[in-house]
């Protein structure tokens, strides 16, 4: 373990990569930084020498294939028949210490072909430049003490974010948040560390430093306020990874009907055939800042079917996995002894889950009801009759309310609309869990009357895990665990 945050910038060799996605568009970036970057793009940028410019100002110029020769600082002409111009570019420089990195950096934006941004990342990579590995922009800048650990996973989470609230979340990250909370803690231990071990220094002299009732009291409260930080985990794991919602019933009781009225498309195959939906099938849908995603799954019901029976077996390991559970029924279909033992069985697997009974197809009830003059099914006090919410997919009916009712239900006794700090790692959350652990520990030494070289264990213990966070503490299996989840260029 080491401590990550240099004093002064050591610059690394020179790495290039593309910063922006893929594909055709208006502009694509090339980034490089590191050691003799500027000078290594200006042996190919026509204009401007790139290494003489000040930082943080932009330059018009070419991208050539190759650098171009010259006699006595003038271009020779079989020079320029040798040099090819692969585009017209913009390079801005930001020197170190002055960048993302820390680094000299240079990002050249050039039209956005596919075509064209290879080719011009390519001519950097000739110069001796190393094309960048996954994160490891944000890697260096991390190192160079741009960011701290936590602000650099912050970076991934803005990119992947699925929904508004993931967006907020990670910005809270990246504003550094979560870190001056983490910093918070680690202070107080730091001080209850210090009174333990200056005690020790003079223990043959019999001096007691430390106030047990203080320490106890200030370990107290830093046991509460991790704790309080990770009651924030779930609604951060919905926030940051979506609400796994799964659709469960019967054959035709509307689940692939009701997805795509969510989606506003029509994502899954809708038909009268029993049976169509065999295999589960995913879709994000976003509700008040929110990701859902969606699961279709197949019908459930005894079959011979040999693929069938697969999908139904596929639909109850959904249900397991799931944090919302949506069970569809038809109204205008008198429920049965299978019914209610298939409604049993998704109950088992619903324990600790939110289950909503959702009665479907209210507009054919509604017809029956205006022709008949008789009572709707829905209305029926019995069995899966029992419903939580009645729809209609077809004419929308009760689709807003079921809305409203699914992110409620979903967000019960958690809150993640006051712009509080919500923990959304695991291991974030697995390293407060420990460093709380380390501090119980430390309490329960104290309550016994242990020596103080036994609480220091523990609260050195608890420093380190708080310090995993930050990057205060950290390992090369970490780093490289975290930063291989970062995509190219970043």
């Amino acid at each position: 373990m080491k401590d990550s945050h240099p004093s002064t910038i050591q610059q690394k060799p020179a790495i290039a990569a593309i910063a922006t996605a893929l594909g055709e568009a208006g502009i694509s970036v090339i980034r490089v930084s590191g050691e003799g970057s500027l000078e290594k793009v200006s042996r190919i940028f026509r204009g401007k020498d790139l290494a003489a410019q000040p930082s943080h100002t932009a330059h018009f110029g070419r991208i050539l294939d190759r650098p171009e020769v010259t006699e006595r600082g003038s271009e020779t002409s079989r020079a320029s028949r040798e040099s090819r111009m692969i585009d017209e570019v913009v390079a801005t420089i930001f020197r170190s210490p002055k960048s993302y990195t820390g680094e000299d950096t240079v990002e050249i934006s050039c039209h956005g072909g596919v075509l064209v941004t290879q080719e011009v990342l390519e001519a950097v990579l000739r110069q001796g430049v190393r094309h960048a590995e996954p994160g490891e922009f944000t890697q260096r800048a991390f190192l160079n003490g741009k960011l701290e650990l936590s602000q650099a996973e912050a970076v991934a989470d803005m990119i992947h974010a699925r929904s508004r609230k993931a967006v907020e979340a990670a910005g809270q990250q990246l504003e550094g948040e979560l870190g001056k909370h983490v910093r918070a803690f680690r202070q107080q231990i730091i001080d209850a560390t210090a009174m333990v071990e200056l005690e020790l220094d003079f223990i043959e002299e019999d001096v007691e430093f430390a106030n047990k009732e203080e320490l106890a009291r200030l370990l107290g409260d830093v046991r509460a306020e991790i704790g309080r930080l990770l009651e924030t985990y779930e609604s951060g794991r919905l926030v940051k990874y979506g609400v796994q919602t799964v659709f469960v019933g019967r054959p035709n009781s509307g689940k692939s009907t009701l997805l795509n009225t969510l989606m506003g498309k029509e994502r899954a195959i809708v038909s009268a055939t029993a049976g169509t939906t065999r295999d589960v099938i995913d879709a994000d849908w976003s509700y008040k800042g929110l990701t859902f995603t969606l699961t279709d799954t197949a019908g459930l019901r005894e079959t011979a079917d040999e693929i069938e029976s697969e999908g139904v077996r596929r639909s109850e390991s959904a249900v397991a996995k799931a944090d919302l559970i949506l069970y569809l029924s038809d109204v205008n279909v008198a429920p049965d002894d299978e019914e209610q033992r298939l409604l049993d069985r998704i109950v088992a697997h619903a324990e600790g889950k939110v289950l909503l009974k959702v009665g479907t197809k209210m507009d054919l009830a509604d017809a029956a009801r205006r022709e008949d003059k008789g009572p709707t099914p829905a209305a029926t006090e019995s069995g899966v009759r029992r419903f939580d919410a009645v729809i209609s997919a077809k004419d929308g009916t009760g689709i807003e309310e079921l809305k409203r009712r699914m992110r409620a239900e979903v967000l019960h006794h958690k809150d993640i609309d006051t712009g509080q700090v919500l923990v959304t790692s695991t291991r974030h959350r697995d390293a407060l869990e420990k460093a709380r652990h380390h501090v119980e520990e430390a309490v329960r030494a104290l309550d016994s009357g242990m020596t103080g070289d036994f609480l220091s264990i523990d609260l050195r213990a608890a420093l380190n895990e708080l310090g995993t966070i930050t990057g205060e503490i950290t390992t090369e299996d970490l780093l490289d665990s975290i930063f291989s989840r970062f995509c190219i260029g970043k």
